[in-house]
């Protein structure tokens, strides 16, 4: 089983947890934005796929991040962007891109992220930023 879906807008990656004093209790939580970016993957994922895959199957994730082209570059410059001879050095990085893919998605897609036996993430430069998640199951043959 194979399902590809795709998150719209510019790459986000996963928030640093923060932290609050209540009194002598000291309380965690995830950032806003973060929350609001895996509860947006979780959406897609359900609108798009619809599938679950078994408690016990090892997964192949693969995430091409398409970032926006900078306002700042030059015609040469994006042509270059858009043929992938200049790709994405900036943040978010790609550990942390798919770690609030991978999180977002557990309960929904799969039952835990640790299911999650080969990944690999790309970046490029698009006029149309987005990300695409594609997951797999892995056959032992």
């Amino acid at each position: 089983m194979k399902v590809t879906f795709t998150i719209p807008g510019d790459p986000k990656g996963k928030g640093r947890p923060r932290f609050s004093r209540a009194g002598a209790y000291v309380k965690t939580y995830t950032p806003t934005e973060t929350a609001a970016y895996e509860n947006l993957v979780r959406i897609e994922y359900e609108r798009q796929c619809k599938h679950r895959f078994p408690d016990d199957a090892m997964l192949d994730m693969r995430i091409m991040a398409y970032y926006s082209i900078p306002k700042s570059a030059g015609k040469k410059k994006r042509l270059k962007m858009l043929d992938n001879l200049i790709r994405p050095t900036k943040k978010p990085d790609m550990d942390n891109v798919i770690k609030v893919i991978a999180d977002s998605l557990n309960q929904i897609a799969y039952k835990d992220d640790t299911q999650i036996v080969d990944a690999q993430v790309r970046k490029f430069y698009s006029d149309e930023p987005r990300v695409v998640v594609m997951i797999q199951e892995v056959i032992n043959v």
